[in-house]
């Protein structure tokens, strides 16, 4: 690889970095091609990135970058998963792969300024999508205006109910 074709590799992660809001580091030593296609196949179907590059080009592409302290000591293979809307999504997807595939190491990772360990990732992968956060929150919300509704008809009701009960006893009292 030449200087230039360096140059145009550390350009495309930076850029990659910069509009990530959350990337993972993770170990894939001793997986297989097979392993990694797939890998790589079930990010893409779900809008994320699989990188793999040379740690001294990794690490010239994070300077400048929230990435910076996350990649500055790097030792061994390291792939980058970056995932540029949904960091629930990274995460469910890379720990699932790390369950069918032990060899899959997650290291750390950064979710928008901060850093996060492998046990962070994992408690991200368990958190639900942001679509059925948004529908439990509206869930909430409603609930709010549907129960004063429902109070102010209780009340109405049990005012019925009553005069329905006077209404009875004064025809058993006739009778």
């Amino acid at each position: 690889m030449n200087r230039e074709e360096k140059k145009a590799v550390v350009a495309n992660v930076a850029d990659r970095l910069s509009r990530a809001q959350a990337v993972i580091l993770t170990d894939f030593t001793g997986l297989k091609v097979e392993q990694m296609t797939e890998l790589r196949h079930r990010f893409r179907e779900n809008g994320l990135e699989y990188v793999v590059v040379k740690n001294t080009l990794l690490k010239r592409a994070s300077e400048g970058t929230s990435c910076q302290e996350l990649l500055g000591d790097l030792e061994g293979p390291n792939g980058l998963a970056l995932g540029y809307e949904e960091p629930v999504d990274l995460a469910k997807v890379l720990v699932e792969f790390a369950k069918d595939n032990p060899k899959m190491d997650i290291k750390e990772g950064i979710l928008g300024e901060q850093i996060i360990n492998p046990e962070q990732v994992k408690a991200l992968a368990k958190l639900p999508s942001r679509e059925v956060l948004l529908a439990q929150l509206l869930g909430t919300m409603n609930g709010v205006p549907r129960n004063f509704v429902s109070l102010l008809a209780a009340v109405v009701r049990d005012f019925m109910n009553l005069l329905k009960a006077i209404e009875e006893q004064k025809a058993a009292q006739e009778a």
